[in-house]
């Protein structure tokens, strides 16, 4: 658990978190994920058995998301996602991202347009789920695929929530599908590496102002703590200076802009 943020009390876990839904998506895409890739997990003992928590991983690729449900799936917990807002509006697509309580994100860049999802993920964490949320907002810009500057949602989630927040980290994804694409790469198959770290100690700034400060601090410990998870994945340094986007003249929203 997290020192000195402890968990909503009396959340409890349930085999019926594991819902038809669930059993739905995991039926179609497993077997699929399973053919382009094998998946090593580790850090499993860090996921919480029961109540919620937010997961923060590395975000490179955009079949990742998938990656870290197969990591969730394994440790017995479901995740629930921000997605875009346009594919709630996608026949089928959308009805089964709504039964699954996924959270719906406008891709605007006006910071308004974040509150609503933080409160559902917040609504989310105090029916007991987990809920992921990628700090660096969209995929890293990093040239070398290192995790970049992160944003406020999910320390903001975590600490307003006061619930554990648990850094995560893979590689390999972008074997499967490469940054600038949305295709699989489906042979040879690929080896992905996923681990979950032990909760970010965020008991310093549990009892202080919400304000940008506070929130920036709190985030620059957590990419810390994700970075920390890469760099053991892929048995290397990160840069000592974190990417970030604005100061190459790149885009956070929309496609992936190949700028440098």
């Amino acid at each position: 658990m997290t020192e000195g943020v402890p968990a909503t009390a009396g959340s409890t876990r349930s085999t019926s978190e594991k819902t038809a839904i669930f059993w739905l998506l995991a039926g179609v895409l497993i077997p699929l994920m399973n053919i382009v890739g094998r998946y090593r997990v580790r850090g499993l003992e860090n996921v919480p058995e029961a109540g919620p928590f937010v997961v923060a991983p590395n975000h490179y690729s955009n079949v990742d998301p998938i990656v870290i449900g197969i990591g969730l799936w394994k440790s017995g917990r479901m995740p629930r996602y921000f997605a875009k807002a346009s594919l709630f509006r996608i026949p089928i697509v959308g009805a089964i991202l709504r039964k699954a309580e996924q959270i719906p994100v406008e891709r605007s860049g006006n910071p308004r347009d974040g509150a609503g999802p933080l409160r559902q993920a917040q609504q989310i964490a105090a029916a007991g789920h987990a809920v992921v949320i990628y700090p660096e907002g969209s995929l890293t810009r990093d040239p070398d695929g290192w995790p970049m500057r992160g944003k406020y949602g999910a320390v903001r989630t975590a600490l307003d929530a006061g619930i554990p927040l648990i850094p995560a980290a893979s590689w390999g994804a972008h074997l499967i599908m490469p940054q600038s694409t949305n295709r699989l790469s489906l042979f040879p198959r690929k080896s992905v590496d996923i681990v979950f770290g032990e909760p970010v100690d965020l008991s310093e700034f549990a009892n202080r102002p919400r304000d940008s400060r506070v929130l920036a601090e709190a985030t620059l410990k957590l990419m810390t703590a994700i970075t920390a998870l890469v760099e053991g994945l892929r048995n290397e340094a990160a840069p000592t200076q974190r990417w970030n986007p604005t100061e190459h003249g790149q885009t956070e929203i929309g496609r992936f802009n190949d700028k440098r």
